[in-house]
C-alpha cells in the first residue's frame, strides 16, 4: 500500500467514526478522495473541523473546495450533488480567496474586514485560517518574494483574526511560524531554551498547584487552579516590543486561580504572600484600580523553590467572564492602540463565547449558532479605487466624505452613489460605490450636517471647524451666554473674573486667556454653566467656613440594616471622596432627592457644597457595621514588606479589598483598601503597621 492510499484510509476512517454520514455523503467524500490532493493538508485541517465540533457540511464543503483548486470542471459537477448549504459554503471559500489575491495593498484592516463580511458563514472562515496555518508551517527558508508577502499577511491579518475568534492556540500556531521564518536564529535558540526547561517547569508548577490547593482548601474556597507555560512566540514578542532580556520576562510560568468573590481573592493573595515572597513592584490590583480597558484581576509574582518568578493571577468568576468574553475586545483596542469598539468587534466576542461554550452545546445547537447573523448593522462600501470602508447603518454620505479626509468632509458639496447623483445627506447601503464632489468655492460644513451624521469621527470634525474658522464670532456668542449663566445663578461678572479667580480656572483648564473660555463655549465644547459653576466653586473655596446647624443627625441602622437618621428615618449615606467611619468627627449634607451624605469633618469637599445644606451629625451605628477605610503605607525596598502587610491584615481578621504597590525611588508606596469595623479598629491597624520595621511611615488617606 502506498503511502498516499494509507492516507486515504486514516482520514475516512477518521471521518467516518466522527460524522454520521449518509451513503450519499459517503459517496461525495469517496469521489473526492479519488483525486490527487494534499491528503497532509487534508489531513490537518480535518483535525481541526473534529476539534472544534464543525457539522459534516463543513467538512464536505471544505473537502469539494480542495477538489476545485486541482481540477474545478469536476468540481462543477459534483458540485449538483450538494446540498443547498454545502453550496453556499463552497462560494464562500471562492470570495475568500479572491479577496486573499488582493493581498498587501496598504488597506489591511480594509482586508480583515472584507474578509469577515463577505462570509456569510464563520464555519468557512474558521476552516480558512487552518489552511493558512498549514501553508504557513510548510514553508522553509529562502522565501521568494510572493512567499514573503503571505507571510506578511498571516502576521497582519490572520493572526489578529485568529485571536479575535478565540482560536488562540492556532494564533500562536501561526505566530511561531511567522518568527520562524523572519527570525530563524533567535527563534530556535529561543525554542531549545524553553525546551530545555520544560521538564523542570512542569515538575515546578504541579509543586506551587498542589500549595495554592491547599490554600484554597484551608481557607474552604471553592476554587479553579489553571496553570500554563508561556508560548514561544509570546516570549520572543516581550523580548523584542520591550528590550528585554529572558531574565526580565517573569511570567514564563503562570497560574490563575478563579474564585466566586472579591473578599475570597484578597485572601488568597494574603495566603500566597505568606508562604512565598512576592517581587518588589510586581503586585498589581487591578481590582481597585482596573486597567484601561476594563480588565480586573490580581496580580503578583513569586519567587518559587526553584528560585524562578512565577505570576499568580486571582479573578472571580466574573471578572474571568468579562476577561475572556465581554472585555477581550476593549483588550485588543488597547493593545493596537485603537480609540473604539467597531460593531464588528462585538460581534466576534459573542463568537468567542459561542467557541468557549461548545463543549456545553450539541453539534446541532453549536452550527445553528455559528450560522447566526453576525454581521447586522455593519454597512461596508467602497471608493471608486476599491477601498473598502465599514460604517454604522445610519450613516451617510457626509460621513464618507469625512472618513476620507478632513478638508474633503469640509469642502464637500454633493456625492455620486453608484454613479448616480445624490444629496450628501443619502443613507449609505451596503456595497455602494461612493464618489464625493468637492468645490473650492465652498464657505464648510452647515450646522444642519450634524442633524445627519451617524459617527463620531464626522461629528468632532464637523465642530472642529467652526471653533476654528469662526472664532470671532464663538468669543461674541460666548461672552453673552456666559454673562447670563453667572447672572442666573445669582452672582455678577465682577464677583467671578477677578484676576484672582480668572487664573485659576486658566490654569485648571489649561488656557491661555479670557477668549479662550468665551470661544470655547460658542463653539460648544464647553458650556456657559460648566464655566460659571467652576468659578463660582472658586470663589466659595476662598471664602468658605463650615456653617454650624442647631438640627443634628444621628446614624443608626433600621431592622433592614439601612443607614438611616435615628430622629427622621431619612436615608443616609457615606461620601466615598473621604470614606468616614465610626469615630471620625462628622457632617451631614442634606442632597436634593438622596437623603444625607456624610463626610468626615475635616473633608476637602465640604467647601464646594452650598453651606446652608450642612447639618452636624454623630454617630449611634449598631454593632457589626463595617467602614471602608484607606491606609497608605511607604517601605523600604529591600525588604519583604509587601508580603508581611498583607500577612499583618489577614491575622488582625481584617478584609483586605484592595492592594496596589509601586516603586518610588528606593522605597515602595502600598495603598491597602480595608474593611473597618470603628476608627479604633484603624487606628490599632496602622500602629501595628508601623511596627513593621522596614516600613518608614503609615497614613491614613481618603483616596
Amino acid at each position: 500500500m502506498s503511502e498516499n492510499e494509507l492516507l486515504i484510509n486514516q482520514l475516512k476512517e477518521k471521518i467516518n467514526n466522527n460524522f454520521k454520514l449518509t451513503t450519499k455523503d459517503k459517496t461525495i467524500i469517496d469521489k473526492i478522495l479519488a483525486y490527487e490532493l494534499n491528503y497532509d493538508r487534508l489531513n490537518v485541517i480535518t483535525n481541526l473541523i473534529i476539534d472544534i465540533k464543525l457539522d459534516k457540511a463543513s467538512l464536505i464543503a471544505f473537502l469539494c473546495y480542495q477538489l476545485y483548486k486541482v481540477c474545478p470542471d469536476e468540481a462543477d459537477k459534483l458540485s449538483n450533488n450538494l446540498s443547498k448549504e454545502e453550496k453556499a459554503m463552497v462560494e464562500d471559500y471562492k470570495t475568500i480567496k479572491d479577496i486573499n489575491q488582493l493581498t498587501l495593498s496598504e488597506e489591511i484592516e480594509d482586508i480583515r474586514r472584507m474578509f469577515l463580511v463577505m462570509s456569510h458563514d464563520m464555519r468557512v472562515v474558521m476552516i480558512k485560517l487552518a489552511g493558512i496555518y498549514y501553508d504557513i508551517s510548510v514553508l522553509n527558508l529562502p522565501l521568494n518574494e510572493n512567499q514573503w508577502n503571505f507571510v506578511r499577511q498571516v502576521e497582519e491579518v490572520h493572526m489578529p483574526l485568529a485571536e479575535r475568534l478565540g482560536l488562540d492556540q492556532l494564533k500562536q500556531n501561526l505566530y511561531d511560524n511567522v518568527i520562524r521564518l523572519k527570525y530563524p536564529e533567535e527563534y530556535n535558540n529561543l525554542k531549545e531554551t524553553v525546551e530545555n526547561k520544560r521538564e523542570e517547569n512542569e515538575q515546578q508548577l504541579k509543586i506551587t498547584k498542589a500549595k495554592l490547593q491547599t490554600i484554597l482548601n484551608d481557607l474552604k474556597i471553592n476554587g479553579e487552579i489553571v496553570s500554563r507555560i508561556k508560548h514561544v512566540s509570546s516570549i520572543f514578542n516581550k523580548l523584542h516590543n520591550k528590550k528585554l532580556t529572558l531574565d526580565q520576562i517573569y511570567d514564563i510560568l503562570a497560574m490563575r486561580v478563579i474564585v466566586d468573590t472579591v473578599e475570597e481573592c484578597y485572601a488568597v493573595l494574603g495566603r500566597i504572600h505568606s508562604i512565598y515572597k512576592p517581587m518588589t513592584g510586581r503586585v498589581k490590583d487591578y481590582i481597585a484600580n482596573p486597567k484601561p480597558n476594563g480588565y480586573k484581576s490580581l496580580h503578583t509574582t513569586i519567587i518559587v523553590e526553584n528560585q524562578h518568578p512565577l505570576e499568580v493571577q486571582i479573578r472571580t468568576k466574573a471578572m474571568h467572564k468579562e476577561s475572556e468574553y465581554g472585555g477581550l475586545c476593549a483588550h485588543w483596542l488597547y493593545k493596537e492602540k485603537k480609540s473604539q469598539k467597531s460593531d464588528v468587534d462585538n460581534r466576534l466576542t459573542w463568537f468567542r463565547q459561542t467557541i468557549e461554550n461548545a463543549k456545553n452545546m450539541s453539534n446541532e445547537d453549536f452550527i445553528e449558532t455559528l450560522k447566526s447573523d453576525l454581521y447586522t448593522g455593519v454597512i461596508v462600501v467602497q471608493t471608486p479605487k476599491g477601498r473598502v470602508l465599514e460604517f454604522p447603518e445610519g450613516s451617510t454620505a457626509i460621513d464618507f466624505a469625512y472618513a476620507i479626509h478632513t478638508d474633503i468632509g469640509n469642502s464637500c458639496v454633493g456625492a455620486k452613489i453608484n454613479g448616480v447623483m445624490r444629496p450628501i445627506t443619502t443613507l449609505l447601503c451596503n456595497g455602494d460605490i461612493i464618489e464625493i464632489l468637492t468645490s473650492s468655492n465652498s464657505k464648510g460644513p452647515s450646522r444642519d450636517w450634524l442633524k445627519y451624521v451617524k459617527t463620531s469621527g464626522a461629528r468632532s470634525k464637523i465642530k472642529s471647524f467652526f471653533k476654528s474658522e469662526l472664532k470671532d464670532e464663538n468669543i461674541k456668542l460666548g461672552k453673552s451666554m456666559l454673562l447670563q449663566s453667572i447672572q442666573d445663578k445669582g452672582f455678577t461678572f465682577s464677583q467671578l473674573l477677578t484676576e484672582e479667580y480668572l487664573q485659576e480656572f486658566l490654569k485648571t483648564f489649561n488656557m491661555e486667556d479670557i477668549d479662550e473660555i468665551y470661544a470655547s463655549i460658542g463653539s460648544g465644547s464647553m458650556t456657559a454653566g460648566q464655566v460659571a459653576s467652576k468659578l463660582i466653586r472658586i470663589y466659595n473655596d476662598k471664602h468658605f467656613t463650615l456653617p454650624k446647624q442647631d438640627n443634628i443627625v444621628k446614624l443608626k441602622r433600621n431592622k433592614d440594616g439601612v443607614l438611616v437618621d435615628g430622629n427622621s428615618g431619612m436615608l443616609i449615606r457615606f461620601a466615598g471622596c473621604c470614606n468616614p467611619i465610626e469615630g471620625d468627627d462628622i457632617v451631614g449634607y442634606i442632597s436634593r432627592g438622596k437623603g444625607v451624605t456624610i463626610h468626615r469633618h475635616n473633608c476637602q469637599n465640604l467647601r464646594y457644597l452650598e453651606p446652608e445644606r450642612l447639618i452636624n451629625a454623630t454617630w449611634l451605628v449598631k454593632e457589626g457595621a463595617t467602614f471602608p477605610a484607606i491606609i497608605k503605607v511607604v517601605a523600604n525596598k529591600e525588604n519583604n514588606s509587601m508580603a508581611k502587610l498583607t500577612s499583618l491584615i489577614t491575622s488582625l481578621k481584617i478584609n483586605l479589598r484592595g492592594f496596589d504597590a509601586k516603586e518610588i525611588d528606593n522605597a515602595i508606596v502600598c495603598i491597602l483598601r480595608i474593611e473597618i469595623k470603628n476608627k479604633a479598629e484603624l487606628d490599632r491597624a496602622i500602629n501595628s503597621m508601623k511596627n513593621i520595621k522596614s516600613v518608614t511611615s503609615v497614613q491614613r488617606s481618603e483616596k
